[in-house]
């Protein structure tokens, strides 16, 4: 069989030794070599994680950046020289199990599906769902991205409750089936956000073509999560933040976003006072930075969303038709299924 019938496994590496030695082999051992080659694409790392691969994973192909160019432009990068029809990028802190790999592919045989992730749960925790993607991956209508299982940082115990197969918005960059050819159609990652949410982006542009993203609950995942940077990092917060203000920049329509920016810019700042009050200032700082880093991107983001003129569109299924920090602040919501349902499109 050759590459162009075949998936690929890919994973970004970035001085994660450690996380090579711990979860490759789960990987390796349940790919099916009929169904798929295991690639690593190494983001120029100065630990031994190329002498790991190349002495004890004979089997996995090396694909050497020679920059850490970030998750999105690592993957750019070394996706180039892979012709395979399909490819899962793989978070290198991910531990799969027997028989995840072939219900992904099969999401794939729908034409009009892009992208598709498993249920993703916590490694230490393996009964609760994890922050970067539990089952399925969804957006409110100022942007705010969250999951069926994770609203902002509360965290749902997995009761089965989420096991139906939908559309969704987005797929977790932890563990997303992508097609080829709607990767290359959607331009591919957006290498200007470096890392956090441009696997959200990358779906949105891809739904804005016309394609979907689905949930395939026949295949789970456990993602351990925080392996680049913690929750507790400032340049996360600054990534964050000014990443999700280009996102909707790039992909709301332009009605849309001239109500959505200034809320989001006032809602930003009461999160700004917020870590100040937390006594986090680094992060408040992170903020600031984030929005003046945002300011002096606006004439590139005009160029971006010139490329897809006419192509943004109003009604995607999976955006929550009102606002997360509404409901999870003033009214407590804590859990996907306690959110109006007729608020979804």
């Amino acid at each position: 069989m050759n590459q162009e019938n075949k998936a690929a496994v890919v994973i970004l590496n970035w001085n994660g030794v450690h996380h090579l030695r711990l979860f490759l082999p789960s990987v390796v051992k349940n790919t099916p070599t009929a169904l798929a080659d295991v690639v690593v694409i190494d983001n120029n790392s100065h630990d031994e994680s190329v002498a790991l691969i190349l002495q004890e994973f004979p089997t996995v192909r090396l694909v050497q950046n020679t920059h850490n160019y970030g998750f999105a432009g690592g993957y750019n990068k070394g996706l180039q020289s892979l012709t395979h029809s399909h490819w899962i990028l793989l978070n290198s802190d991910v531990m799969v199990g027997p028989g995840w790999l072939s219900p992904l592919l099969d999401a794939l045989s729908e034409p009009s599906t892009a992208a598709a992730q498993p249920i993703i749960h916590a490694f230490d925790e393996p009964e609760s769902f994890e922050y970067a993607g539990a089952a399925g991956g969804f957006i409110d209508k100022y942007g705010y991205p969250f999951c069926r299982g994770r609203i902002f940082q509360h965290l749902e115990k997995d009761h089965g409750q989420y096991t139906d197969a939908r559309e969704i918005f987005w797929a977790s960059g932890a563990c997303m089936a992508i097609k080829k050819s709607a990767f290359d159609a959607a331009g591919g990652f957006d290498e200007e956000f470096f890392a956090h949410m441009e696997e959200i982006d990358l779906c949105w542009r891809m739904k804005n073509l016309g394609y979907s993203v689905q949930l395939c609950p026949q295949s789970s995942v456990l993602h351990l999560g925080g392996g680049t940077l913690s929750s507790l990092n400032p340049k996360k917060t600054y990534l964050n933040f000014r990443n999700n203000l280009m996102m909707l920049s790039k992909n709301l329509p332009l009605k849309h976003l001239l109500k959505v920016i200034p809320f989001r810019l006032v809602l930003d700042g009461i999160a700004g006072v917020y870590f100040l009050f937390q006594g986090k200032p680094a992060h408040c700082l992170a903020v600031v930075k984030a929005h003046f880093s945002f300011y002096a991107s606006v004439p590139r983001l005009r160029v971006k969303r010139k490329m897809f003129r006419g192509k943004h569109r109003e009604h995607l299924t999976g955006v929550y038709d009102g606002s997360l920090v509404a409901e999870a602040y003033l009214r407590k919501i804590r859990v996907f299924s306690a959110l109006n349902p007729k608020k979804f499109s």
